[in-house]
């Protein structure tokens, strides 16, 4: 079948009962709130560390260094390590982290995952309000980090299987919508404590970082568990129960059964990450590392926590370049919508085909715009009708993203894993996604400095790769209920060669030779 298209995504698949509940509305709303905390320290970092104030009491060679080449070369003008650090610091916690989750996800629950995230992230966001010295910083964003691998390893999971099968775009995607608000939220509170008059302002961002992880973690309290979860846990009767409750109807059996078939089936599994990398999940593994390592590479968080930095560095103001930051997370939220409106209509594949090439073309455009402007010297003074065009250019990017790669980014990975494996693939999708972040957050402003406009060619490039890779082995995933999503693998044109002939319907044998 030529570019990766398999027959009948829908065709074929159980059509189980239910309607999309008041309850399950809530919870998924409750639940999603896990990602205001990613979204809000993703925007309030690359703020603050635009800040002059914040720059003069803990990098204050950076700040030197600012003012002293403002009329040289612009790309150079943040190449700081240690500033680096302060923002990729919570990558690499959170990377860490999550591995540690996927152990809590498995035997507590999702929801206890999602509470100790949130209450760690508070501590970190007190820590960094009130920070004394640049170690006090790191510390804080450590924690900030564990509450986030803490979050992105149980909040899609959730989503995920509360959803009904014809509406989990939509409710997954809930989650990146809460990051794309956090983000706005964020730039709009880094623009106003800029003006605050004393320098002090950078610690109000900082430490408003603890509202988010107050609503996580009070919410999770009062969250559901999930049917599968209880079922993973031995509470078969309070499962039932739920999945009577959340799918709105008594017709439930179809649907149970195939629960109960998969979870007696990860009851065999021993080790979830051994059985990880057996051939026939081959897929899943594939699919858990590539997307959300492409995901990283489309430069998206170069975007939004460097922001402020960014505009900055291209000869925007420091307010102005905060009012941009905010325009630009302003985007961000909208564009979301554009994706939970159409995911379950158009199917997962269309998006991300259509998001790519947005990408392309802006990112290219984009950069050169910029080697015009700026060429390898980095200096120039740049008109205010050219940095609308560039902030314009910076917009459609991010637009792109906020309705393809953004959500869905997360969205598919946390819908193909069959239970036996989900929390440790999961933790896979976590671990990848933070270490790209980490690495691009680290050595970006060194990439800047050295490759110059080259940078955004660069993310262009692995633009291109992603949409090629998507067109050629990403199967389409609408509509399918996750107890059946095996089937897909077995009709790929590819990755049928890892799996069995029929594709499916492996966790329903599997519980079957058991009794």
């Amino acid at each position: 079948m030529a570019g990766g298209e398999m027959a009948g995504a829908d065709g074929g698949h159980k059509n189980y009962p239910g309607k999309m509940t008041i309850f399950v509305f809530l919870a998924c709303l409750v639940a999603s709130s896990g990602g205001l905390i990613f979204g809000f320290d993703i925007g309030i970092s690359g703020g603050v560390t635009s800040m002059d104030p914040f720059l003069k009491r803990f990098f204050p060679s950076v700040y030197a260094k600012e003012k002293e080449v403002v009329e040289t070369n612009q790309y150079c003008k943040f190449d700081s390590e240690l500033l680096t650090l302060f923002t990729s610091s919570l990558y690499l916690a959170a990377l860490i982290a999550s591995l540690f989750a996927s152990f809590i996800t498995r035997k507590y629950g999702r929801k206890m995952t999602m509470l100790g995230g949130g209450l760690i992230f508070f501590i970190g966001a007190a820590l960094n309000g009130l920070a004394v010295n640049v170690a006090m910083l790191i510390i804080g964003r450590i924690l900030l980090g564990i509450g986030v691998g803490f979050s992105n390893q149980a909040v899609p999971l959730y989503l995920s299987e509360m959803a009904p099968a014809k509406l989990r775009g939509m409710l997954n995607i809930s989650f990146q919508l809460m990051i794309t608000v956090g983000i706005l939220f964020a730039n709009l509170i880094n623009y106003f404590t800029d003006k605050i008059s004393g320098g002090w302002g950078w610690r109000v961002s900082l430490g408003l970082a603890a509202v988010p992880a107050v609503i996580m973690a009070g919410g999770s309290i009062f969250l559901p568990d999930t049917p599968n979860s209880l079922l993973a846990r031995g509470k078969v009767d309070e499962a039932c129960d739920m999945l009577r409750r959340i799918r709105g109807t008594t017709d439930i059996a179809e649907e149970y059964e195939d629960l109960v078939a998969a979870s007696e089936a990860t009851k065999l599994i021993e080790n979830p990450w051994s059985t990880l990398l057996e051939r026939r999940y081959r897929p899943q593994l594939a699919m858990s590392i590539i997307i959300p390592t492409l995901q990283q590479l489309t430069g998206i968080n170069v975007v939004m926590f460097y922001a402020p930095v960014l505009f900055k560095t291209i000869g925007f103001g420091g307010t102005a370049s905060l009012m941009s930051a905010v325009i630009t997370g302003l985007v961000n939220m909208l564009a979301t919508f554009v994706s939970i409106a159409a995911v379950d209509r158009l199917g997962r594949r269309k998006l991300l085909l259509q998001g790519g090439c947005q990408m392309i073309i802006a990112q290219f455009l984009l950069g050169t715009l910029i080697a015009i402007k700026f060429g390898t010297t980095g200096v120039a003074n740049i008109s205010r009708s050219y940095a609308i065009v560039v902030v314009f250019c910076i917009c459609v990017f991010v637009s792109a993203f906020a309705w393809s790669w953004g959500p869905l980014g997360w969205l598919v990975p946390s819908e193909i894993f069959p239970l036996e494996i989900r929390s440790a693939a999961q933790s896979v999708v976590v671990v990848f996604n933070m270490a790209f972040t980490f690495i691009i957050a680290q050595i970006f402003l060194m990439m800047l400095c050295r490759l110059k406009f080259g940078l955004f060619f660069f993310f262009g490039a692995m633009e291109v790769i992603m949409t090629v890779f998507v067109y050629f082995f990403l199967p389409e995933t609408k509509g399918i209920p996750i107890e059946e999503m095996d089937r897909i693998w077995g009709k790929h044109w590819y990755w049928s060669r890892f799996v069995d002939g029929d594709g499916g319907n492996r966790n329903v044998q599997m519980a079957s030779s058991i009794v």
